[in-house]
């Protein structure tokens, strides 16, 4: 088996806010990210894909279609976008970097399954200091 990663790169804004919380509440979770007018973040994204290296071509997977349904799926859509506002899987959940990485994960996982590859990990590099990893659900529903 063997881990394949590719990194890509995009800006957008957003808001982390509780649309049930008042905003006073929102700011006493949120601190200065509950901004009502957003603040932004240069994110790196890797996805770490997983498989079986095929022996007449010598790759597990093509990176070109890999960085393509990357582009395609993700960066297209957060790319210099408001995530609150603007992304379709993003609608109705607190964007949190955490709801982040699942929510590419659920738009990347059936492209990749359609190759020979299967996904691994998503890292989203949020800050210097802040960071998310997601797995996915295993065959029993856990992370």
């Amino acid at each position: 088996m063997v881990y394949l990663t590719r990194r890509e790169r995009f800006n957008s804004a957003h808001r982390l806010f509780n649309s049930i919380y008042s905003d006073e509440k929102n700011f006493q979770i949120y601190g200065k990210c509950a901004n009502p007018n957003w603040h932004g973040h240069n994110y790196e994204l890797f996805v770490t894909i997983k498989g079986e290296v095929d022996e007449e071509a010598g790759v597990v997977i093509n990176l070109k279609e890999l960085s393509q349904i990357i582009k395609t799926r993700i960066i297209d859509k957060l790319d210099h976008k408001n995530l609150n506002l603007e992304v379709d899987f993003l609608k109705n959940k607190i964007v949190s970097t955490e709801n982040i990485v699942i929510a590419i994960w659920n738009e990347l996982e059936p492209e990749i399954l359609e190759t020979k590859a299967q996904l691994h990990k998503i890292r989203l590099i949020e800050t210097e200091n802040n960071f998310a990893e997601y797995y996915g659900k295993n065959s029993y529903g856990y992370y």
